[in-house]
């Protein structure tokens, strides 16, 4: 393929996943179909066809840039809080923070814009619970988890423990937003998971 139509190809894709990514967040899955897709980004049903097959599988390449967006937010806040290097006890001084960190930021991330609806909501049914967590492992539990060991926590403990944290931090999202004052239910939240996270820890 030529640059210049490989490029074209290239944009026309991101268009499609573009506005996908804004009917799934708005609607949900059922209430969006594929020439809604095709007319929001301006191109044709058969160009939404080629690149994404059909519409189950243009949800799980809008499930699976997300999950990795919540993810980047996730290392992004964990590498802000810095690595000093220093350690006591086989632990890096700052793991711990780093660890709580990257949790708020993840709490953050996956309550706000198309995350929330998209990957809480919708993902599980239409992709199936094995896809989801195959999706959820490859991304923010990956960094939950090496940031648990990272923190301290024994390998016998460690698949559990982050079962469990990343569990409580999902229905917690689900919890902040269907409160009327979202805001608010957010602060809580994050109270919250800071009692988690110290009761987590050794």
């Amino acid at each position: 393929m030529p640059r210049a139509s490989a490029a074209a190809a290239a944009h026309t894709a991101r268009q499609v996943l573009d506005s996908a990514t804004d009917l799934f967040a708005a609607r949900g899955f059922a209430a969006v179909s594929l020439d809604d897709v095709a007319q929001t980004a301006e191109v044709t049903r058969g160009a939404v066809y080629h690149h994404y097959g059909n519409k189950q599988g243009l949800f799980l390449a809008v499930a699976a840039r997300l999950q990795a967006q919540v993810a980047d937010a996730v290392v992004a806040a964990a590498d802000g809080a810095g690595k000093d290097g220093a350690e006591a006890d086989g632990v890096r001084a700052d793991a711990r923070e780093q660890l709580r960190a990257g949790s708020h930021a993840f709490l953050d991330a996956i309550t706000a814009g198309p995350a929330l609806r998209v990957l809480l909501v919708d993902a599980p049914a239409v992709v199936g619970w094995a896809e989801w967590r195959r999706l959820d492992e490859a991304n923010s539990a990956a960094h939950l988890r090496e940031a648990l060991r990272e923190a301290g926590i024994a390998d016998d403990l460690l698949d559990a423990l982050t079962a469990q944290l990343s569990g409580a931090m999902n229905e917690a999202a689900l919890w902040v937003a269907q409160q009327p004052d979202r805001a608010s239910a957010a602060q809580q939240a994050h109270a919250a998971l800071d009692r988690l996270l110290t009761a987590a820890l050794p």
